[in-house]
Order: structure tokens, then sequence, then C-alpha cells
């Protein structure tokens, strides 16, 4: 689907993120003279049409004082992963859970939640819940720190 100058203009206004506002989206229709609901109607429309995939926060756990962030993974029974998947997924102390393929013999980990602390024992903590939680069907399990802020980028549309 061919995006035309005012599409052109609203990814570009917003590929390095929305305002830090109470009314973001009014503050992108003034940038481009329309009106906030507008930049909400035609990026909701966008969605629909598959030329985004969502809208969304990339929150930087650091500057909110996230210390300690880990990928926990977890070597769960491949018939029970998607129920204890579910379960790991909401908890609110999970930014994001997710399945993976095993890499054996190297790697056994098929569930994998990321986690945040103040503190790598904070973080710890919240892994040992979830161990708990998982119990038996749990077989094995490991904390990959993060070592480095990786950069994460939306859209970019060349030549706008």
């Amino acid at each position: 689907m061919a995006l035309d100058e005012f599409d052109r203009a609203l990814i570009a206004a917003t590929q390095s993120g929305l305002p830090l506002l109470t009314r973001p989206y009014d503050a992108v229709g003034a940038m481009l003279g329309v009106s906030g609901e507008r930049v909400q109607e035609r990026l909701a429309q966008m969605l629909v049409q598959g030329l985004i995939r969502r809208i969304g926060a990339v929150p930087n756990h650091y500057r909110l004082g996230y210390l300690a962030n880990g990928m926990s993974v977890w070597d769960i029974d491949d018939a029970r992963v998607s129920e204890f998947g579910r379960i790991v997924a909401a908890l609110p102390e999970v930014s994001h859970c997710y399945r993976r393929p095993r890499h054996l013999p190297t790697w056994p980990y098929n569930l994998f939640a990321m986690l945040h602390g103040q503190s790598r024992e904070h973080v710890q903590a919240q892994a040992d819940h979830i161990a708990s939680l998982l119990g038996d069907a749990c077989r094995s399990r490991d904390i990959l720190y993060s070592t480095a802020i990786l950069k994460k980028t939306g859209l970019r549309l060349k030549e706008i």
C-alpha cells in the first residue's frame, strides 16, 4: 500500500517517539496542521491496514531506576510451557515473556521472561518467586543480566 504525503509526514513526526506530554496526539497534530483526533484516527487505520504493527511505549529502565535487568530463562516441560508462559507473562514484574525453541545440548531453555530491579538481588528474588510458581515443571533456570543498553527504534522512512 502506497503512503501519501500525510502518512509520510505523520511517520516522520512520530518515528522518534511521541512527545512526553499529557496529549501527545494533539502535539503531533499541531506540528502537522491537523487535530489530535485526526492523528489518532490515521494511526488506527495504519494499524488495521498493516502499515504499522503497534504503537507502544519503550521505557528506559535505567532512567527509571531499574539498574539490574535480567532475562530469566527457564527449562519447562514442553507439554506445559504454554500454560506456565501465560502465568509468568501475567506477573507485574515481567515486562515481556515468550517461548523460544531449545538448542540442545547446550541451550535447554524454552521460556524467557524479562525482569527489572534496582539490584541483582531484587531480580533474583523475582526469579525465585517465579520458580516457586513453576514448581517441578521447571527443570533448570538462569538469569542473563544486561551489560549494555541497546538502542530500540521504530519505523524509519528514508527520504521523507
